[in-house]
């Protein structure tokens, strides 16, 4: 058992009812814990992510992703996206030792989700301008910090799905 949850881990790890995170939050928070928030696709998982994951994880307590559903994906990237359906990429997330709690949002951004957790911690990519990121508002008015971590050069999905079809 792992923090009190139930069940195969993995599948403890990942809560798609956001009210139920909501509560488990509230209750990490009592335990003095720092919630730690980040969001994105993560349609083919590489090793950039990876490494995103265990930065974010390092600036708090409870690292917490939320994944774009596939509906959500398709309204940002176009119909030929996501490439890995949503049962898995909670699944593949969920399987990361860094991440503790994953979930899915259907919006093009995660604010109401955010707003409803309200982490210590809202973390993007650098590639993001810390008051261009969803939420940064929001969790500066509440006490939080925003962080940007550092992604690794050429590592992306995008470059990766244009070298596979390079190569086939």
């Amino acid at each position: 058992m792992r923090n009190g949850r139930r069940g195969s881990l993995l599948e403890s790890k990942v809560i798609k009812n956001h009210l139920k995170l909501q509560k488990i939050v509230s209750g990490l928070r009592l335990q003095g814990k720092k919630i730690i928030f980040t969001n994105g696709c993560f349609d083919i998982l590489h090793y950039g992510h990876v490494k995103y994951l265990e930065d974010s994880k390092k600036k708090g307590d409870i690292l917490i992703v939320a994944i774009n559903s596939d509906a959500s994906i398709k309204s940002i990237k176009g119909n030929k996206r996501p490439i890995t359906q949503e049962k898995d990429r909670l699944r593949i997330i969920a399987g990361l030792q860094s991440v503790d709690y994953v979930t899915i949002f259907d919006d093009d951004t995660p604010i109401k989700l955010i707003m409803l957790l309200k982490p210590d911690i809202l973390i993007k990519g650098a590639d993001w301008k810390k008051n261009k990121i969803v939420g940064s508002g929001f969790v500066l008015k509440h006490g939080g910090k925003i962080y940007s971590v550092n992604l690794i050069p050429g590592r992306s999905t995008t470059s990766l799905i244009n070298k596979i079809a390079k190569s086939f």
